[in-house]
């Protein structure tokens, strides 16, 4: 018998008002997440992965964006419209976030103990004593060498891993039964973001957290999550175990992402497979399938009708579902 979901998603819609109009990011986005496991959401730029993430955290900038419908429960408590304050103290304490660019998202006036032992101070109502000794065995936790030095370093004296594994350290401060990592190994070398998504997935163990992947990178999917869904323009297409989704993808979008990977060829260079086409612009989209424009499978049907996303029985793994939004999927 599988764990209740720790976070269950339910028929997200986030909008956006711009110059052009009403601009809607997140379309019906549904999923659970139990604790222990890691969700990998994938999709090109623009698809609604970090929009989404960031409605979970109630970090929607309103304006000019707003969640119009839609459940997010956490244990089973609606956090939707929260006011700042009780958001506050979910954020760190429940649900925390790996942000996608640490240089950023840290501030470069503070040293990384001031922003450490913040979090620490707030959260967990620890002495400033305390917390710091508390931020110097997290900074040890995630990797970083001689944590008694760094935390009274700033960021831009440490490495993009380091502020990496800063941000992860934060992240973790407050025990959070879920993180969120957007696209956390952005930019940095192919060493480094091994290292970095090995400290993840080392973490998640200890701490027993559900672990929610943002990410474009289908190579980090592969090796760290067991679920993944796949979004275009806002909308979830497939959603399958990791091992069934990559061993034969039911929707021509996730196999033309899949097909998409750089491989070492046996033979002379061969031309990179790409998916042809551009994504819909999210003020203009079509009647029909959202990807049946750039599909070379489509037919009639497809450009008439939106398929909505159903469920079935998984040909790869027996008794186990996927769910697909596509008229003629591969099932078998």
């Amino acid at each position: 018998m599988s764990a209740p979901p720790i976070l269950s998603v339910r028929d997200l819609v986030v909008e956006f008002a711009t110059e052009r109009g009403i601009v809607r990011a997140v379309n019906g986005v549904s999923f659970d997440v139990s604790a222990g496991d890691t969700l990998g959401i994938v999709g090109e730029s623009g698809c609604g992965k970090t929009v989404t993430s960031l409605a979970l955290l109630g970090l929607v900038p309103s304006p000019p964006g707003r969640i119009v419908r839609g459940e997010i429960l956490l244990n089973g408590r609606d956090i939707v419209g929260l006011g700042d304050r009780a958001m506050r103290e979910i954020r760190g304490r429940d649900i925390a976030m790996i942000f996608q660019e640490p240089m950023t998202a840290l501030n470069p006036v503070f040293t990384v103990g001031t922003q450490m032992i913040e979090v620490l101070h707030r959260h967990e109502r620890l002495s400033r004593k305390q917390a710091r000794a508390s931020a110097v065995e997290l900074l040890a936790t995630v990797g970083i060498a001689a944590p008694e030095q760094r935390i009274d370093e700033y960021p831009h004296q440490l490495s993009g891993g380091m502020r990496q594994r800063v941000m992860i350290a934060m992240a973790l401060s407050c025990r959070p039964k879920i993180l969120i990592a957007d696209e956390p190994t952005t930019a940095l070398d192919v060493t480094t973001q091994a290292q970095v998504m090995e400290q993840i997935v080392k973490l998640q163990s200890q701490f027993e957290m559900a672990v929610v992947l943002i990410t474009h990178d289908l190579g980090v999917v592969a090796q760290s999550c067991e679920r993944v869904l796949i979004m275009y323009c806002g909308e979830v297409i497939e959603q399958a175990r990791s091992s069934a989704l990559f061993a034969r993808p039911a929707h021509p979008y996730t196999h033309g992402l899949l097909t998409s990977i750089p491989r070492v060829r046996e033979t002379a260079l061969d031309h990179l497979p790409t998916i042809e086409g551009r994504v819909p612009d999210l003020m203009d989209l079509p009647d029909g399938c959202l990807f049946a424009q750039r599909c070379s499978r489509a037919g009639d049907a497809c450009r008439a009708q939106r398929p909505a996303l159903a469920e079935y029985q998984d040909s790869v793994e027996q008794g186990l579902t996927r769910s697909v939004a596509c008229i003629d999927p591969v099932t078998s």
